[in-house]
């Protein structure tokens, strides 16, 4: 296989993944919280050939003098686009959306070492029911949402609940209300080091100290907008251009190959 089949099926793989990434991001236009993701193109590392010492008078160059051979290109980096998206007003008691700029929820999901505490921006929450009466805060997937003392437990028989601008929860009862918990709110100071998860989470790469990443946050700094949710901030104009550029570019190295296997058959013909 000649070098420039080589470098344009190698491309078209990187591609094909940058394709993947933008079909994720059109599929999750509509998730509450979801954050962009971005990818970078760098180019696979050149190789120098024929290098000859500058003084030699007729080196054999393979390419023109200051042009290296490459091997095409790869997905760089991923990276996220951590600009809030607009509010969704929905007037749900449950619904609560993060005002602050990198402030997260916390919620704990299992893993086959035991639970994971991992982040989250969307706040569409459920109560589900668990032993003894009592009702748990969970996400959509049945995730516990964390409190100041762990999961939010709440016993059954109240007449309404509601999310304060702090996170504090108040249940109404027969009797009276009160605060029955309040969201753990936690803020990255270095949302890069974030690492994607399924299901719109985020959780401290291994190997990172979580203080290095993550910091608790202070009742009175929490700013929550209760019956409203944080949408994706998913520019579908920019997706679906970059969609297009992307399939042409993949158009471009697949008839590279072909052309390279035209020109090869070319050779064949005349050495036969």
């Amino acid at each position: 296989m000649s070098r420039s089949m080589i470098q344009a099926a190698v491309t078209m793989g990187q591609l094909q993944q940058k394709l993947d990434l933008i079909g994720n991001n059109l599929s999750n236009s509509n998730t509450p919280g979801y954050k962009a993701r971005n990818a970078e193109f760098s180019s696979l590392l050149y190789q120098q050939i024929n290098n000859l010492d500058e003084n030699d008078p007729a080196p054999p160059r393979a390419t023109p003098e200051g042009i290296r051979s490459g091997s095409g290109a790869k997905l760089g980096t991923v990276t996220m686009d951590l600009s809030k998206g607009s509010l969704q007003v929905t007037d749900r008691s449950l619904d609560a959306a993060l005002i602050t700029d990198n402030h997260l929820f916390q919620i704990e999901v299992p893993t086959e070492q035991g639970t994971e505490v991992r982040y989250t921006r969307a706040g569409n929450f459920y109560l589900n029911p668990v032993a003894d009466g009592q009702l748990m805060l969970t996400d959509t997937n049945g995730a516990p949402v964390l409190g100041e003392k762990g999961p939010i437990l709440l016993e059954e028989g109240f007449n309404g609940l509601t999310i304060g601008e702090n996170g504090t929860i108040t249940v109404k009862r027969d009797e009276g209300q009160a605060d029955e918990g309040r969201l753990a709110i936690v803020e990255a100071i270095r949302p890069r080091m974030l690492e994607a998860e399924g299901s719109n989470t985020f959780r401290v790469p291994v190997g990172q100290e979580k203080e290095e990443i993550i910091q608790t946050v202070d009742e009175e700094n929490v700013q929550i907008n209760s019956g409203a949710l944080e949408s994706s901030n998913v520019d579908m104009s920019k997706q679906m251009t970059d969609m297009l550029m992307v399939q042409r570019a993949y158009q471009f190295n697949g008839q590279s190959i072909s052309l390279s296997d035209q020109m090869s058959g070319l050779v064949n013909q005349l050495r036969s």
